[in-house]
């Protein structure tokens, strides 16, 4: 298993464009940890800071899929390096000037959010010319989604690490500048500086004219929800037994069990169609999920977190394939932005939604929105069945365009490398 990541690490670039791609993402990762800490510790109420977290989110969700678009008409340095430092002038914007003037606080996390740099979507687009091979490329998305798992896992402990050590100010400031490092890894990179996108056509819906991209975000944002409710039902099951640690166990039982489930994905090559390979995943997703709604005693309850989790990072990368398959030629950026965006989306949904139901009902019924999300994710994608079954083939060949991620997947698949 662990042969083929080496293999990966070992090709020129590929931990570069990796490492640099997480660490740059660090402060998009731990931002709303950051920012709670940060409003609490500046005499702010949770309200306000779940109010500036939520403005952040949303102001990513609008960014990402802008900026992707960017990328792929203008390149990566040009969009992506500007893009980080202005992002991390925001946060810097927020840790200097306070709560003092509120209006002030709300734009600034609104730039960081806004600006944040399309990093996941541009590695995506960068594996077709750094690897050899398309099952390397597919094992590559594995890999990506298993180390997302652990950015998550430790960025949080390192926020909370200079926090104690520093101050919550000084731990905004810190995980920026790391960030702004990180995006200067990758752009500064060959691969970064030469990738072009293929032509693309004039669009105003630029991705989103994909019917099977719209397939695959619908059901992506039901995805997102399930997660999303999962974090705040874990929080109301550990009051139920009285400790706030249950809450990290079963947090860290769920990043467990998607780690070992995308190392298995990635350890094996798969045969057949991945929008055929997805619809049987999700469904052992949501399957993973129902159970939650049982809330038996916190050893069972952790071991059926590391279960839900299993499928997570399987899921998510055999979705980028799926993208790859069906995003309109030389718009691959966008579309993995688009993906990021839905998928947030659908997570701070799922988080509105678990509140109420375990207000109205209980903690199971908040466990039940996981499962509900999960099986309506399904739904989406067994009804689009047949626009999922029409991956996007353009005829056009343009030169120079092999490190184009549309033709990662397809017949005569070549990054433009000699073996």
């Amino acid at each position: 298993m662990a042969a083929g990541y080496l293999d990966i690490l070992r090709e020129r670039h590929a931990a570069r464009l990796l490492t640099g791609t997480l660490v740059g993402r660090l402060p998009n990762g731990t931002a709303h940890i950051a920012i709670v800490l940060f409003t609490r510790a500046e005499g702010g109420s949770y309200t306000l800071a779940g109010a500036l977290a939520a403005a952040y989110g949303l102001a990513t969700a609008v960014g990402q899929p802008l900026l992707g678009r960017a990328v792929d008409v203008y390149g990566q340095p040009r969009v992506q390096l500007p893009a980080a430092v202005l992002s991390a002038l925001g946060m810097a914007l927020l840790a200097l000037a306070g709560l003092g003037s509120l209006p002030l606080a709300y734009a600034a996390v609104v730039v960081a959010g806004v600006a944040t740099p399309p990093l996941e979507g541009g590695l995506r687009a960068l594996w077709p010319s750094v690897l050899k091979r398309e099952d390397q490329v597919h094992r590559a998305y594995a890999m990506d989604a298993v180390a997302q798992e652990i950015m998550f896992t430790v960025g949080p402990l390192l926020v909370t690490v200079l926090v104690s050590l520093w101050s919550p100010s000084a731990a905004l400031l810190v995980i920026n500048a790391i960030g702004v490092l990180g995006a200067l890894s990758v752009v500064l990179s060959e691969p970064s500086r030469t990738w072009r996108s293929a032509p693309r056509e004039a669009h105003w819906l630029g991705a989103l004219r994909s019917p099977g991209l719209l397939a695959l975000l619908g059901a992506f944002f039901f995805v997102g929800l399930a997660l999303g409710s999962i974090t705040v039902a874990g929080v109301a099951y550990a009051d139920d037994h009285g400790r706030e640690s249950v809450y990290g166990w079963l947090m860290a039982a769920l990043g467990l069990g998607a780690l070992i489930g995308g190392l298995g994905y990635g350890a094996r090559q798969w045969a057949g169609a991945p929008e055929r390979r997805l619809r049987v995943i999700v469904g052992l997703l949501a399957l993973g999920y129902l159970p939650l709604m049982l809330t038996p005693s916190v050893p069972a309850m952790t071991a059926l977190a590391a279960l839900a989790g299993v499928f997570l990072a399987p899921a998510i990368a055999c979705s980028f394939i799926v993208v790859d398959r069906h995003a309109p030629r030389g718009t691959v950026t966008e579309a993995f932005s688009w993906l990021v965006t839905t998928f947030g989306v659908g997570a701070a949904a799922g988080t509105a939604v678990a509140g109420p139901a375990v207000e109205l009902g209980s903690t199971a019924w908040s466990f039940g929105v996981a499962g509900v999300g999960g099986v309506l994710a399904l739904v989406v994608l067994l009804a689009t069945g047949n626009v999922l079954a029409a991956p996007v083939h353009d005829p056009v060949v343009v030169t120079g365009s092999e490190n184009d991620r549309n033709g990662a997947v397809e017949p005569g698949f070549s990054t433009g490398r000699k073996a």
